[in-house]
């Protein structure tokens, strides 16, 4: 059959082309229409052509080459790809990071008392708001003091919380001599005010205090207040085996911020 297309109009050099087989191929060629036209076109090794097959055409020339048949449309839209997924099928977004909290509790003792001769000294004011002793006043026929504070149930409440630092407020009143003397702090099982003796565990150097000085933010160790905030401890006290040095510091009854305990906490 006798090749008019250049007769009607030019496809030269506009890449590829769609159109419609109307023979078989045969001898690597084939009858097609492209463009409205009807041509003799060679067909590529290894593509076989039936009759009304769409196909894609390039031309070279003044021939015409069958390359590839042109699929049917898909019957149902393709899986989109997983959230998360890149178009480069890459790496999933990282998960977020966690949410860090920070925070700060303030624990009041709900009793300040001292333990002396096996008995909670009730001579020196209200038992649960006295003021808290250590040692022993020269001369004196009594044993030892022990002062103690207890934080009943707040520090619990942070229960889960990372301790980041603790501090506690103290102030020295009149009592032994007016030099600055330093406490031994221990740290308490008992959160409550036991009938019996308190029973003491850690052990650390206390506050250094004249008479009537005070420190607002005297740091006790992390792990002690973690201890509290864990409820495996529940207070302090300041208690020496020996008599000296003998001091008094306040309880909630003398000063309203005694012993009041700071504890700044982070989650996440």
């Amino acid at each position: 059959m006798p090749d008019f297309a250049d007769t009607r109009v030019s496809l030269a050099g506009i890449g590829a082309l769609q159109g419609v087989a109307l023979t078989a191929s045969s001898s690597g060629a084939c009858v097609v229409r492209v463009g409205g036209i009807e041509v003799t076109a060679r067909v590529v090794s290894g593509l076989t052509v039936a009759a009304n097959d769409q196909l894609l055409f390039v031309r070279r020339g003044p021939t015409y080459w069958a390359i590839a048949k042109v699929p049917a449309a898909p019957s149902s839209p393709p899986t989109p790809p997983a959230a998360g997924s890149g178009p480069d099928g890459g790496d999933t977004s990282p998960d977020p990071k966690p949410v860090v909290k920070t925070g700060r509790l303030v624990c009041s003792p709900v009793a300040t008392a001292t333990y002396r001769d096996g008995v909670w000294r009730t001579d020196i004011g209200a038992v649960n708001s006295a003021d808290t002793y250590q040692g022993r006043y020269t001369g004196s026929s009594f044993g030892r003091m022990t002062g103690c504070v207890f934080y009943g149930s707040t520090p619990r409440s942070l229960a889960g919380a990372t301790v980041t630092g603790a501090t506690v407020q103290v102030r020295r009143l009149t009592s032994g001599d007016y030099a600055a003397r330093t406490a031994t702090l221990r740290l308490v099982t008992q959160s409550t005010r036991p009938s019996g003796a308190p029973t003491l565990n850690e052990t650390t150097t206390g506050p250094s205090l004249a008479v009537n000085a005070t420190n607002n933010a005297f740091a006790i160790p992390t792990s002690w207040a973690q201890a509290m905030v864990d409820g495996t401890r529940g207070g302090l006290a300041i208690s020496i085996t020996s008599d000296d040095p003998y001091i008094r510091l306040a309880g909630r009854a003398s000063w309203s911020a005694a012993w009041t305990m700071t504890i700044n906490w982070r989650r996440g």
